[in-house]
């Protein structure tokens, strides 16, 4: 009994210790830890060890260095200059741009235009035309993708453009495109030619586990065609019903087309990638771009686990913060730290209209339930909440007052902010905003909204239930 209390203390103590020795957690995020290993002190301590540290290795880390400094080194003149981001970008906003521009060196440049595509069928359509009428290089990065209409449609082009000669290099998340590169069309791409690698791959869980983490992920959807054309957004290479979550259907994405500099500069975030898989250089990725007249500018943000921790909230806060009149925000998974929720009530308490929209029905139902635990605190501020009802809204936007928008892979969760790698394309311009701002309106008007008066009725257990999951929700 004596030894079993022993190695219950030296458990407990152990793993405690190794949490305040930690700088990168936050305090809530300490507290999380205390609880779970205090109120189940051995699946507590197994789940840290799985799943508490956030980084990939030293290993990774050192690759990720030598990645962006050989791309600051050979393809500077690609990532825009820091010097020109007061020229192109209004006052206003310049907070937010900058900080942007911290994250990977990746500033403003102009000259870019962007086409919002209708819904996913278009998306498909043109992606396919695109690849097809490619004349050099095609790069292709998806978290998921599945054999489906969609997988299938864009792996079928990849092997046509490779069969007449392009360059086609296609990537995709070791898990959750597990199914695909276990695949025969997988393999049919390789025979065809198309290069293929693996973002994270599983082929050593128990390595991952005793160096890492397994749920690190590679969350990207990237693809660049001949660096003249590149889409970004929130669709994966897999269709609207999604046929591994199907009750949750249709998932409703948005994508942008884009043309202009920021091509290149989500090509060289594709490179990274391709450079960390496959360890190859950045001389085999073919680089160039076209000049441009007129246009809006845009930058390229990518964050990841080997990223500056904190990255991705202390962006939104800064584009919260710049919010003069309208903020409009759509994410599938709204679990914020205390960065982003107190933005958006000073956002609301000093004026600006504040519009959240989230799914009413969400595939996780830890993050819809620690996610209502912060509506009390958002309406009382003055934010009006929207919960979509035609199917899993998996649009990630933002627009600020008719201007700026930023489009991409991250939600405002603490896996986006924390064990994700994710790409944004954050620009100014107003057209395209508005675009997207009656995007966003098209889902509030298929949205159910949510009053105070509602949430102060909820029966004290679900408010329990809410509070009590969003306390441990770090360590979810």
């Amino acid at each position: 009994m004596t030894i079993i209390l022993v190695l219950h203390t030296l458990l407990v103590v152990t793993f405690t210790v190794r949490i305040l020795l930690r700088d990168d957690l936050s305090p809530p995020g300490r507290l999380a830890w205390f609880v779970v290993l205090n109120l189940l002190p051995y699946f507590g301590s197994a789940i840290y060890f799985l799943f508490g540290e956030t980084d990939l290795g030293n290993r990774a880390g050192r690759r990720h260095r030598e990645i962006f400094g050989e791309i600051r080194a050979k393809a500077s003149w690609f990532m825009g200059e820091a010097a020109n981001t007061e020229k192109l970008i209004d006052p206003v906003y310049l907070p937010a741009f900058r900080y942007a521009g911290s994250i990977n060196n990746f500033y403003p440049s102009a000259g870019n235009t962007a086409e919002l595509m209708s819904d996913g069928e278009e998306t498909l359509t043109r992606m396919v035309a695109d690849i097809d009428a490619a004349t050099n290089h095609v790069h292709l990065m998806s978290y998921i993708w599945l054999d489906d209409n969609t997988g299938h449609a864009l792996a079928e082009a990849l092997i046509r453009a490779a069969q007449r000669g392009i360059t086609c290099r296609a990537m995709a998340d070791g898990l959750g495109s597990r199914a695909m590169i276990n695949s025969g069309l997988w393999q049919r791409m390789k025979d065809a030619g198309v290069h293929l690698a693996v973002a994270l791959p599983l082929k050593s869980p128990i390595r991952t586990i005793l160096t890492s983490r397994l749920d690190l992920r590679n969350h990207r959807k990237i693809t660049v065609i001949d660096s003249r054309i590149t889409y970004c957004g929130s669709r994966n290479a897999a269709d609207p019903e999604f046929r591994v979550k199907a009750k949750y259907a249709p998932w409703v994405d948005i994508m942008l087309r884009f043309t202009g500099p920021v091509v290149v500069q989500n090509q060289l975030l594709f490179a990274s990638d391709w450079m960390q898989a496959t360890n190859q250089s950045l001389d085999c990725i073919a680089l160039s771009s076209a000049p441009t007249e007129g246009g809006f500018p845009a930058q390229v943000m990518g964050v990841g686990p080997t990223e500056r921790h904190g990255a991705t909230p202390q962006l939104f806060a800064n584009l919260i913060a710049c919010a003069q009149t309208r903020l409009t925000l759509s994410t599938p998974y709204f679990v914020p730290d205390a960065t982003v929720l107190e933005a958006l009530c000073a956002a609301a308490h000093r004026g600006v209209a504040v519009s959240l929209i989230f799914p009413k029905v969400n595939d996780s139902w830890i993050v819809a339930t620690a996610s209502r635990s912060y509506y009390h605190r958002l309406l009382d501020a003055g934010c009006a909440i929207h919960e979509f009802k035609g199917g899993l809204l998996h649009a990630k936007t933002l627009t600020i007052d008719g201007k700026v928008s930023l489009i991409g892979s991250s939600n405002l969760d603490l896996r986006s902010f924390d064990l994700n790698y994710e790409n944004n394309i954050l620009l100014q311009d107003e057209a395209t905003t508005l675009a997207i701002t009656e995007r966003q309106e098209s889902y509030i008007s298929r949205s159910e909204a949510v009053a105070l008066p509602a949430v102060l009725a909820w029966h004290y257990h679900q408010r329990i239930l809410h509070n009590v999951i969003a306390t441990i929700g770090p360590v979810l």
